[in-house]
């Protein structure tokens, strides 16, 4: 497909000059930047993944409640949960 696009002259310039050093064509060049900024990133970070990690062991040492615990942490802080 043909289209017209407008290029700031020092890019042209630069690009007619890289094109020419490597004997390539203004198209190819363009062309090949094109599909390099189109194409999905290769080098993308993978999804964060969560190991699954399992301690061995009976839980937890001492028969609590969520009561018992919620006094523990504020022991000694000078107020009560509510």
């Amino acid at each position: 497909m043909k289209t017209t696009i407008e290029i700031a002259d020092p890019l042209f310039t630069a690009a007619k000059r890289f094109a020419a050093a490597r004997g390539l064509t203004l198209r190819e060049v363009v062309e090949t930047g094109l599909r390099r900024v189109l194409e999905p990133q290769q080098t993308a970070a993978k999804p964060f993944r969560l190991r699954k990690v399992t301690f061995k062991g009976r839980g937890l040492a001492e028969d609590l409640d969520w009561n018992s615990i919620r006094e523990m942490i504020y022991e000694g802080r000078g107020g009560r949960p509510r």
